[in-house]
């Protein structure tokens, strides 16, 4: 462990304020002595002290004019991390809390999570501290179009290639590829997660939830079970978190949970397919909030200011963001007779909470691996817009579930390899990083 904590040293003393970022870079490097052991020429070539740190990170300011003619000015990032494998890629991510150091947290997971894809991608992230909540469309389009402005100069479809993340759904990219489309009077595929009728994939939408399961489909299938009949608690109830419940219940589970950042609901018989469907307009069309659907359905609970980890289950999928699970609520989840996490955020278990999971021998399958559908589903759409064609739906559902079985199969390995059989964070990081340091020992000093 001596040159990954040293490597690890380094990083705190030149990010000290960056914590998701520093908790990133330590839940990975940490895992890697074994790997360094095995393979000394990384060591040799400092391929740690690379990996840490992005090629490019680009900030700039984005002004924009409000309904009522008031200029208003945010902040733009995007960081392209590394791009050892293929064009950087990563989603933009429009929230009032984004900062640098979230997005090189961010874009650090991406280039792992897109190594582990299977694709030729590269590792970016970025975005701006403007959230469209409350927005009019109007304003909304004139902040991206100030923000692809501005950013167009730093993408392309060989060089970098966004998608959509929090706050960054249809309209805003529609909106965005459409500026880019018109400053440089091309027709690329230099967005993902656009609309069907302009290069969009089919099952992009249900990718990132439908992977997750399918991810965790091939755990249980390990210990010789299948979700028949599972009680399930899932967290936020945005997209992944939408279509991840819509194939739990496909497949015969039960899902009992879904939250928004005010508080959770509780469906005790398990949410069906009606009660979904009205979920999804009211979130994707109304915009609304999660406790309205308690208001119109009498058999619906809602919990004020709580996150649904406490409530009984047999799996967990934390689908929100970031830390929000912790180790309190881990104990409780392992009290409660849960034996499968699947994450569909992105790190949304802080490092207590996952040293609890390992050490109760849950299934648990870090984000990087189980939320690598979304971005995989992005570099399927990559290729038909290369091709200037596009697959069935049907064509698209199978090559997602054929990578995540590839992603679940090479943690699965990666980590056997290396003596810690059955550990999903092991292999997960292993199998990502070995890819990419090979790529950069490969290709020199760069």
């Amino acid at each position: 462990m001596g040159y990954v904590q040293t490597v690890l040293e380094t990083v705190k003393k030149r990010n000290p304020n960056e914590p998701e970022f520093l908790q990133a870079v330590e839940e990975v490097l940490s895992t890697l002595a074994p790997v360094i052991k095995k393979r000394p020429q990384y060591e040799k070539a400092h391929i740690l002290e690379r990996i840490v740190e992005p090629e490019r990170v680009i900030m700039f300011r984005v002004p924009w004019m409000d309904d009522k003619g008031q200029f208003q000015v945010n902040r733009g990032f995007r960081v392209e991390f590394n791009s050892a494998i293929g064009p950087y890629k990563g989603g933009l991510r429009f929230r009032d809390n984004v900062t640098l150091g979230m997005l090189k947290f961010l874009g650090f997971e991406q280039t792992f999570k897109n190594s582990l894809t299977t694709l030729p991608m590269g590792g970016g992230k970025g975005g701006s501290d403007f959230d469209p909540k409350g927005k009019s469309d109007a304003e909304v389009m004139r902040f991206c179009q100030s923000f692809m402005t501005e950013l167009y100069r730093h993408i392309g479809p060989d060089t970098d290639v966004p998608a959509g993340d929090q706050g960054v759904g249809g309209r805003e990219i529609g909106f965005l590829f459409g500026q880019y489309k018109r400053i440089t009077n091309t027709f690329t595929g230099v967005l993902t997660g656009k609309g069907l009728a302009w290069g969009g994939s089919l099952i992009r939408p249900e990718a990132t939830g439908y992977g997750c399961v399918y991810f965790a489909e091939k755990m249980l299938e390990k210990r010789g079970e299948n979700f028949e009949g599972k009680v399930c608690a899932v967290s936020g109830s945005g997209n992944v978190a939408q279509y991840l419940t819509q194939k739990l219940i496909q497949l015969g589970a039960k899902p009992v949970t879904l939250s928004d950042s005010n508080g959770f609901i509780y469906v005790k018989d398990g949410i069906d397919a009606d009660l979904l469907a009205y979920i999804m307009e009211l979130k994707n069309v109304q915009r609304g909030r999660i406790k309205e659907v308690a208001k119109k359905y009498k058999s619906v609970k809602y919990f004020e200011g709580k996150r649904p980890w406490g409530v009984a289950v047999n799996c967990a999928f934390p689908c929100a963001t970031q830390n929000e699970l912790n180790g309190e609520e881990a104990a409780e989840l392992v009290k409660n007779g849960c034996t499968l996490v699947g994450e569909g955020a992105n790190m949304p278990s802080t490092p207590e909470a996952i040293e609890i999971f390992l050490k109760n021998k849950l299934m648990y399958s870090p984000g990087k691996a189980s939320n690598a559908g979304g971005v995989a589903t992005s570099g399927l759409e990559m290729s038909q817009n290369s091709q200037r064609y596009s697959w069935t739906a049907e064509e698209v559902d199978a090559k997602l579930k054929g990578i995540m079985i590839s992603i679940h199969d090479a943690c699965w390995e990666a980590a056997a390899e290396f003596g810690h059989k059955g550990n999903y964070v092991m292999g997960a990081n292993i199998a990502g990083f070995n890819k990419v340091a090979t790529a950069m020992l490969e290709q020199g000093l760069v």
